[in-house]
């Protein structure tokens, strides 16, 4: 019997060309194997920190906070060494409605580390194309941003980004949460 080769996600595929091959583009750090994107001046999105040399890459940029969206892995052994502090926020890709705690505690550790001079931040998931956005969506979102323009500058900036509408819906739900609260 002949031996078929697995398929895998075309996303799976995507993340491992940018996890493998430094770019000269701009989402990318420069001459680097780190996936990241700075949306804004503090603000960066992108995949996964999978070894302690990604974790320095991260450092060397300013990074003082990381809010890791990925059900696969923990950062917060690999940030120690380097004095960053880390929001593990493990949330599954499954393209599923995602309750509004998720955002919230991610708006808060956002909030609370963007209120600090000096603070950066990096907003990840795996493959840095759906869960890292869409909270890095809500961080905006609570900071003031119309979500259109938010998702227009997210993707602009990182056009490797699929903001699945589950996903939008997801986050639009939270902050109507979020301002019937305040």
């Amino acid at each position: 019997m002949p031996c078929r080769k697995m398929k895998t996600h075309p996303w799976r595929e995507l993340a491992g060309v940018f996890a493998s091959k430094p770019s000269k583009g701009k989402h990318l750090l420069q001459g680097s194997r780190m996936d990241m994107t700075w949306i804004t001046d503090r603000i960066a999105v992108g995949g996964g920190i999978w070894r302690p040399e990604q974790m320095a890459e991260i450092a060397r940029t300013g990074v003082t906070h990381v809010i890791d969206m990925q059900i696969e892995f923990d950062d917060s052994s690999l940030a120690e060494p380097f004095g960053i502090t880390v929001l593990w926020n493990p949330t599954d890709d499954d393209f599923r409605h995602k309750p509004p705690e998720i955002f919230q505690k991610g708006v808060d550790f956002a909030l609370q580390a963007l209120d600090e001079d000096g603070s950066k931040l990096y907003i990840h998931c795996a493959a840095g194309v759906h869960r890292a956005p869409m909270m890095t969506l809500a961080v905006l979102g609570a900071m003031g941003w119309d979500l259109d323009d938010a998702m227009e500058l997210i993707q602009a900036r990182r056009p490797v980004v699929d903001f699945a509408d589950v996903y939008v819906k997801s986050v639009k739900n939270y902050l109507q949460q979020a301002e019937v609260k305040k």
